[in-house]
Parts: structure tokens; C-alpha cells; sequence
């Protein structure tokens, strides 16, 4: 195992993987590194490793050759590992010279070492396990903890890669499309006459609006009646529809929402997959949501974003660049990173965050009155 701060790429590499088993959000900001990787290496197969269920996200990216998507089985230790062993066998049959994990957990590292590629690189992690770090041949050590905060999320991943002597041009998160997922959102708006541009064929509003209320963490959440407002003024104000967006977990919430508005707001939540929710967000003029995976591939595909933030700091997640502005509590304890308030699963910063400041955010930068 070598520790440092540069090293110099094997020759002749045929099969690279790259890992990113974390969140959306994480990969989202993970494509300047994987873009890297494949500019770097035009010779290379390169193929990435991430949850299941992500992989539509990046499939329309021609430079990837291939996704694996590792799954989390039910059961004890013994029955996961015989659930496992086919897609272990897949990876290992490819024969890779190069790993790259861009994360500091346990999961990745097993699944480079599993690999047998002769180079597997990532960071140091110092509060990992003593045994993670052992699994990997080279270890970039981090020299800057705070490096989100001056450069962006991407500056996580993207340091691993510099080290290896590839270039990094591109910092912000750009997110290819595919043209069969934007033509069939395009036929899912046009059956609730909703149009991306043009007039609607009953005469109905021009463009529309993303929204994204729902997060994992009900800490994340602004309080849904709240969201009604919003999207009952962008009819008002602007003629605009509003679309909702989220899991399919999340669809339920989501027409409990709706009927408190009157033909203004419009359900999608679990209608679309990964790959399909960034071809509907491209399409949408500006997008509005909480902290969760949304607001990230909005950015990514080029839309404007306001994000509200609350207990969680927009300071190391939130879009980069004056396309995108965050909303974000006036309490002196925000952001304190904690799941609520006193352990009760709500944030006051949130609670405290009115209507009219987030009006304002849309009225100021992104839509002005037609």
C-alpha cells in the first residue's frame, strides 16, 4: 500500500472501474470525476459501480461502457453472500487493471479488493477500520477537509483522481440525456397538457415548474401546506403548472398535495425512473425543492435551482454557480447538522422559513413576471 499525494497511471490499462456507492447526490457530483476518467483514458473500457436503481441516471453517457448496480439483500450474512455471488462473479470476469472508490466506506474497498485489479485507489480514510485502508494499493491523502465549501461537492472526488495525473477541467456536474426518456416525458406532459414550450392544446399555461417537497429525512422537509402556496401563486402570478417530483414511496404524499390545489399542480412522484426524472427536469423551467437528490440533477442537466435548506449546511452540498440559490433559515442554529430538533425529527429553521422568502427567490433571479 502506497500513501501520498500523486502518483502515475499503470500503462496499457483495457478495464477501469470506478466506484460511487453512495447517494444520488453523491454521484451527481461524482460525473466531473468519472468524465475525467474517461477523457483521460480514451483507450480504456470504463465502467462504473453503483447502487441499484442509479444506473439509468448515467446510461445515456456515451464514454461509459458498461454499469454494474450491487443490490442489498434480506437475510443473514450467509444468505446475502450466495444472493451476491452471481454479480460477484460478473465483475471479477471482466479482468480489471484499475479501481478507482471514491468514497471512505467499508462496501466500496471490499468491492475493489474483490476486483483483483492490480491498482485500487482511493482516500485515506482515517476514522475507516484499520483493515479498509489495507485493501486498496494507493491512498490519496486528504490535505484539505474543507474543500466543498471553497470549490463544491465535486472537489471530493475529483482530488483522487488528480493524483493520478488526469486532468480536471470541468468541476461542475453536466449530465448526459437520453432522447428516448426526454421524447417520452415530453408525451407524459403533452397527455396532461403540459407543454415545455407553446401553448397547451386546450389553451393551457406555457412551461411549467418542478417542485421536490420530499426528502428521506422528514428534518429536511419545509411544511407541505406551504408548498400548496407556492404552486397556487406560480398559476396565479406567472401561469405556470407545477409538477411534482420524488420516489415512488413518496407518490402517496404527493396526490395528498394535490387535491389542495386546483389544477395547478400535478403529480409525477414515482412515475419515472432515474434517467427519465432528469430528462422531465430539463425540460422544466426552474426547479424548487428541499435538500434531496432533485435539486442536484436539475443542475446537472442545466436548470435553474432554488433549494431550501435548513439543519444541513448548503455551504458543502448545494448547486454551484449563479444559475442556482439556496433559501435558508435567519435562526442562529442552522445549520447544526443535526436530525431535528431535540430528537424530534422536526427543525424549527425549517418551520420558521416563510412562504414569502422563497416567493421572493423565484420573483428575484429565475422568473420574472410575464
Amino acid at each position: 500500500m502506497i500513501i501520498g499525494e500523486s502518483f502515475s497511471l499503470p500503462g496499457k490499462l483495457r478495464n477501469v472501474l470506478v466506484i460511487q456507492l453512495g447517494d444520488i447526490g453523491d454521484v451527481v457530483w461524482s460525473l466531473p470525476a468519472f468524465q475525467a476518467v474517461c477523457a483521460a483514458l480514451p483507450r480504456a473500457e470504463i465502467f462504473l459501480l453503483v447502487r441499484k436503481g442509479i444506473g439509468s441516471l448515467l446510461e445515456a453517457d456515451p464514454a461509459i461502457t458498461g454499469i454494474f448496480e450491487v443490490e442489498r439483500y434480506p437475510g443473514n450474512i450467509v444468505e446475502r453472500l450466495m444472493r451476491q455471488i452471481p454479480f460477484l462473479v460478473r465483475i471479477r470476469k471482466v479482468r480489471f487493471g484499475l479501481v478507482f472508490d471514491l468514497r471512505s466506506d467499508e462496501r466500496g474497498a471490499f468491492m475493489a479488493r474483490w476486483t483483483g485489479a492490480p491498482y485500487r485507489a482511493s482516500l485515506w480514510a482515517a476514522t475507516a477500520p484499520w483493515y479498509r485502508n489495507r485493501l486498496f494499493t494507493h491512498l490519496v491523502y486528504p490535505t484539505n477537509e474543507n474543500i466543498r465549501v471553497r470549490l463544491g461537492a465535486s472537489e471530493q472526488t475529483l482530488r483522487i483522481v488528480r493524483q493520478f495525473g488526469i486532468p480536471t477541467p470541468e468541476t461542475t456536474p453536466r449530465l448526459a440525456l437520453s432522447p428516448t426518456a426526454v421524447d417520452h416525458m415530453k408525451d407524459a406532459l403533452a397527455a396532461r397538457d403540459i407543454l415545455a414550450e407553446g401553448e397547451g392544446k386546450n389553451g393551457g399555461p406555457r412551461g411549467f415548474v418542478t417542485i421536490s417537497p420530499f426528502s428521506r429525512w422528514a428534518y429536511k422537509e419545509w411544511p407541505l401546506e406551504r408548498w400548496s402556496e407556492i404552486a397556487a401563486w406560480l398559476g396565479r402570478e406567472y401561469g405556470l403548472i407545477s409538477v411534482l417530483v420524488g420516489a415512488a414511496g413518496e407518490r402517496a404524499r404527493a396526490e395528498e398535495l394535490v387535491k389542495t390545489t386546483s389544477g395547478v399542480l400535478f403529480n409525477l412522484a414515482g412515475e419515472t425512473t432515474l434517467g427519465e426524472l432528469a430528462a422531465l427536469l430539463s425540460l422544466s423551467r426552474l426547479h424548487v425543492g428541499v435538500d434531496s437528490a432533485a435539486p442536484h440533477i436539475a443542475a446537472a442537466v442545466g436548470t435553474p435551482t432554488i433549494t431550501i435548506y435548513g439543519p444541513s449546511d448548503w455551504r458543502d452540498w448545494a448547486p454551484v454557480g449563479d444559475k442556482h440559490q439556496v433559501v435558508t433559515s435567519e435562526m442562529d442554529c442552522s445549520p447544526c447538522h443535526r436530525k431535528g430538533c431535540e430528537g424530534s425529527g422536526r427543525s424549527r429553521c425549517l418551520e420558521n422559513i416563510p412562504v414569502e422568502r422563497v416567493r421572493e427567490a423565484i420573483k428575484k433571479k429565475f422568473l420574472p413576471p410575464r
